[in-house]
């Protein structure tokens, strides 16, 4: 009996189809979530066009949560979906570990609304880089894992194997310093995440490595 969990554990997790098409499903889900938590003004509050202007500026944090949160997600399906198409074939710890990352992302719209409601908190931010974070490490940890395991394709370049750590390293660092600056002001730490995403989302050419 001692050996069967040892040979489950051995035999689970090995199909990474199945852990990037439940990916996909709760990325798809996250990303509508955001859209939907989207609240426009109601006929009662608005007598006319200007009234109607306003209601709209007034959704300004709202629209830009709901922009930077979107590239996140997209920047995040895309780091997790690279991986998974340069490693062989999964096993349980690497499915946790996922499975963690995942957890992470379904907490996204929940941040987003906090900082739309918030923005000029730096708990809110704090809180909205942290869901920044934690999935970016538990990307950084499933490579590692992946690496030290042996799950790597064989065929997958060390200049590959290098840049999608350091990639994480460097898009972690990035978000962290511009999070920082949120002791100054909020708004600022915006100014300075904005562009990175919006690097690692576009990727222009001169960034390209």
């Amino acid at each position: 009996m001692t050996g069967v969990p040892t040979l489950y554990n051995r035999i689970q997790g090995r199909n990474l189809e199945r852990l990037a098409a439940l990916s996909d499903g709760i990325f798809a889900v996250a990303m509508t979530l955001l859209v939907l938590d989207l609240h426009i003004p109601t006929a009662a509050q608005v007598h006319g066009e200007r009234e109607l202007a306003a209601a709209l500026c007034a959704l300004g944090p709202q629209w830009l949560t709901y922009g930077m949160s979107f590239l996140t997600l997209g920047i995040f399906w895309a780091g997790q979906q690279t991986q998974l198409n340069h490693i062989g074939e999964g096993t349980r710890d690497l499915t946790w570990i996922h499975l963690g990352f995942l957890f992470s992302i379904t907490l996204m719209p929940l941040s987003t609304r906090l900082l739309a409601e918030f923005i000029t908190y730096r708990l809110a931010f704090g809180l909205y880089w942290l869901n920044i974070f934690v999935p970016g490490a538990m990307l950084y940890w499933s490579w590692a894992h992946a690496t030290h395991a042996g799950l790597i394709k064989q065929d997958t370049p060390e200049e590959v194997r290098g840049s999608i750590c350091r990639r994480i390293v460097i898009a972690q660092s990035l978000y962290a310093a511009g999070a920082a600056l949120c002791f100054t002001n909020t708004w600022v730490s915006i100014a300075a995440i904005v562009p990175v995403q919006l690097n690692y989302a576009i990727a222009p050419r001169w960034s390209r490595k």
